[in-house]
């Protein structure tokens, strides 16, 4: 019979594995093309994933809750009608890999590609060590932490030598990166070498007994885990200037009514700013990059990242591609269109991936500035803080005068790897060029 095998798809950019959160056919069921599979959750986003084939599902290698990485086989599926499923082989055999499973009946045998060893980048840059599915002493390895051994360049007789916090002993992700922080490693170029800085754990609290504890969902932990790391990678530097909106808020009060009625929908400050940094971006196409090792990758698009609240509290950052493209109406519709889809959680994939800048509008919650952490892989991000009536001093030709003015503070947090303070502060001091100097008597 022939049996295909379905892999966990590539999600993202910066996306290399995911959680299955709930399998939507059972072993023996049947099911056809494009069919939903099963439920997985990334760092980023929950997604149902459809069947790429038509048949009986037969075995599924993964239990729920468990992570594999993008390209592990989750599932197999058999084209011939009324096969069995294989039961030998289930994910429910916790002791077992889950990509390699030892066969225990006389079903016929297929053919199958040998994953029961993982190639590990040793210290001296080759791949001639092996890590087996037990390792020398029985050992088990989740793909996840031979995953991260690989990439790492962890031998086999140093992975097996780390003691291992999990269920008996098993080593975890966590045990792996523990290590990794005491450790000395050669850069890819095996030239360079890096100090990894250890991490301090985090201080454990005993709660009291009128105290409540509250357990991180899954989205809370990955978002924790994205900014402790962002944080190490990147040092933060912020920028801050005052920008006079005046023109901004009498404009977008004068046409506001005629474009909801025109449009069907509200014009938020939000695209009037975005537009402003597209434009400050082209001037400074040098924020608008990512860094890999000691290379600088200058991003050819330019896709706005918005960062949005969800109603549990959490955070995504659904992404505007190419907003150098767009007019305004066509960046309200988008800004608008990707904050209803986020908060009723209908955002695809593709919707939160490739975003090469991100803005954060911290003045929603009546802030008047922020620090925000850099969102990685980019090196910058801009708060945008509550716009508030303040007397101002007015400059005329005929002199100077106070004034009630509509200000606002734009707060640049950068990486100063690879960006300066000259770049990092002439760049927002020209989003707030652009906003003060807007058109009042534009058209949208």
């Amino acid at each position: 019979m022939a049996e295909i095998e379905i892999r966990l798809p590539k999600m993202g950019e910066s996306v290399t594995e995911a959680t299955i959160t709930n399998w939507l056919k059972s072993p023996g069921d049947e099911i056809s093309l494009d069919e939903p599979l099963v439920e997985v959750a990334t760092d980023k986003v929950d997604n149902e994933l459809p069947s790429e084939a038509e048949g009986v599902l037969i075995k599924q290698l993964f239990q729920k809750d468990e992570v594999a990485q993008v390209g592990d086989v989750i599932a197999i599926i058999s084209t011939e009608t009324g096969a069995s499923p294989d039961t030998s082989s289930q994910a429910n055999n916790s002791a077992e890999n889950p990509i390699e499973v030892e066969k225990k009946d006389k079903q016929p045998a297929v053919a199958k590609m040998d994953v029961s060893a993982t190639p590990v980048i040793s210290q001296n840059g080759n791949s001639s060590e092996r890590i087996s599915k037990n390792g020398a002493k029985g050992q088990f390895f989740s793909p996840l932490v031979r995953s991260i051994a690989e990439k790492e360049g962890i031998s086999q007789e140093e992975l097996e030598a780390i003691s291992g916090s999990g269920a008996e002993g098993r080593v975890t992700k966590k045990d792996v990166l523990a290590h990794l922080t005491k450790d000395i490693k050669k850069s890819a170029v095996g030239r360079v070498t890096e100090v990894r800085p250890e991490v301090k754990e985090s201080p454990v609290v005993v709660p009291s007994g009128e105290d409540q504890i509250i357990e991180m969902d899954r989205m809370r932990k990955l978002i924790a885990d994205h900014m402790v790391m962002s944080k190490q990678v990147s040092p933060h530097v912020t920028s801050y200037v005052e920008a006079d909106v005046t023109n901004i808020v009498n404009w977008r009060n004068k046409i506001k009514q005629g474009y909801k009625e025109r449009e069907g929908e509200n014009l938020t400050f939000t695209p009037i700013l975005i537009e402003a940094i597209v434009k400050a971006i082209k001037d400074f196409p040098m924020v608008n990059v990512s860094v890999s090792g000691t290379q600088i990758i200058v991003k050819k698009n330019i896709n706005i990242g918005m960062a949005t609240a969800l109603p549990s509290g959490n955070l995504i950052v659904p992404v505007i591609k190419n907003a150098d493209r767009l007019s305004l109406t066509g960046l309200t519709k988008s800004v608008n269109e990707l904050a209803v889809n986020a908060r009723e959680n209908k955002l695809k994939p593709e919707d939160i991936q490739g975003g090469t800048y991100t803005v954060t509008n911290v003045g929603s919650f009546g802030n008047v500035m922020g620090t925000p952490i850099i969102n990685q892989p980019q090196v910058a991000i801009m708060a945008l803080g509550a716009i508030r009536k303040v007397p101002a001093v007015v400059e005329t030709p005929e002199g100077d005068f106070i004034g009630i003015r509509h200000k606002m503070f734009l707060s640049h947090a950068y990486d100063h790897r690879v960006v300066d303070g000259a770049l990092g502060g002439r760049f927002v001091r020209k989003v707030a060029d652009y906003l003060e100097e807007f058109d009042i008597n534009r058209d949208i």
